[in-house]
């Protein structure tokens, strides 16, 4: 995999930038009520934290209860040792996925949300989130390429059998890619000059986990921006959706057939 910095890659990388910092008014004025939040809780929401952990799942780092129960009762050079390893971010306690840096967090918000982290051990799961971990296994679903072929995914690329539209899903997702990733990877997912063909990294092997932690996490030593922050967790899984129908031959290039149509 070859990436460069190009004048394309880099008013990319300028219009991502500042579309977060236009969206983070939002997200600040959302909870400047705290809605019951604890202040460290209200500032970890108002950053990008959450597109790569949850309270109570893994994601692409572990969820913040894992992080509370292994540091519970570790003393108190704990909180200055988690706001050190946030700010500066990189890989090795958790697994090879760097995490994103954050020169750009204080160190008093990083101590709040620190100590907010830190409070979820022993605590159950929220009422209202749905663990990722005792999700079921996705269903298969066989479908037939143009060419009569059966191919079984368990992605879901039709809202019918007849496979006239596609799913809502994978229609965003095409529509994200061809608004951002196709810059480097290639439009219609093709692979670019840039960047891989992201369905021969699929058909290698590439799982959804491996997909949606080097989409957040970046890879910056390649020139591949890190999403997070940008992207949601459900977007990044359309993207997919999209380049895995791309893979199998199940839609041609071009706009795919939806209800949207």
């Amino acid at each position: 995999m070859r990436h460069s910095f190009t004048p394309v890659f880099f008013w990319s990388r300028l219009a991502m930038l500042v579309l977060i910092a236009a969206g983070t008014a939002a997200p600040l004025a959302a909870h400047a009520g705290g809605g019951g939040m604890s202040a460290g809780e209200t500032k970890a929401r108002a950053s990008n934290c959450f597109a790569c952990h949850a309270v109570d799942h893994k994601l692409v780092g572990p969820a913040y209860q894992a992080v509370a129960d292994r540091y519970a009762g570790k003393g108190d050079g704990t909180v200055a040792m988690l706001v050190k390893k946030i700010k500066l971010g990189g890989a090795g306690n958790w697994g090879d996925v760097p995490m994103t840096a954050h020169p750009e967090l204080s160190d008093a918000d990083l101590t709040e949300m620190v100590h907010w982290i830190l409070s979820l051990h022993g605590q159950a799961a929220p009422a209202s989130a749905a663990s990722t971990a005792a999700a079921p296994q996705a269903a298969m679903h066989t479908y037939k390429t143009p060419d009569g072929k059966s191919v079984q995914t368990d992605v879901t690329v039709f809202t019918g059998p007849d496979q006239k539209q596609v799913t809502d899903a994978v229609f965003h997702g095409f529509e994200q890619y061809n608004s951002y990733c196709f810059r480097c990877h290639g439009g219609d997912a093709i692979g670019g000059e840039y960047a891989p063909d992201l369905r021969k990294s699929l058909a290698g092997g590439m799982s959804w986990q491996q997909f949606l932690s080097t989409a957040m996490a970046g890879r910056e030593e390649k020139g591949m921006p890190s999403w997070a922050g940008f992207f949601e967790e459900k977007d990044i899984r359309a993207i997919y959706d999209y380049i895995k129908a791309r893979q199998l031959e199940l839609i041609p290039p071009g706009r795919p057939p939806s209800a949207q149509e």
